[in-house]
């Protein structure tokens, strides 16, 4: 039962986290990729690469159109946005929590 008892802290903790900063209100599946992407990024304002984003264990369970509506998604939120002067399927996390 103790283990039980810690992980809901810790859970309760992360989700306290994601609302302060405004992950809470992504979808699941949503934050599982961004955080994958955040993952890969060395550095703000380096790309990563779709195919990278898609090999990340958060996000290897999810369905192909899935993963793609989800980009397509944080897109549209600002999460991400394209990647400039490289070609498609390149991406740069540019969510700021301190902005939030």
């Amino acid at each position: 039962m103790e283990r039980l008892k810690s992980i809901f802290e810790l859970r309760d903790m992360l989700f306290q986290m994601e609302r302060d900063i405004g992950l809470d209100r992504l979808s699941p599946v949503e934050r599982d990729v961004f955080l994958a992407a955040h993952a890969l990024t060395a550095k703000p304002g380096d790309p990563v690469q779709s195919d990278q984003i898609r090999s990340h264990r958060l996000v290897q369970g999810i369905a192909q159109a899935t993963y793609h509506r989800t980009l397509k998604s944080l897109l549209e939120m600002g999460f991400l946005e394209r990647a400039g002067g490289t070609r498609a399927k390149h991406y740069v996390v540019c969510f700021d929590p301190s902005a939030q």
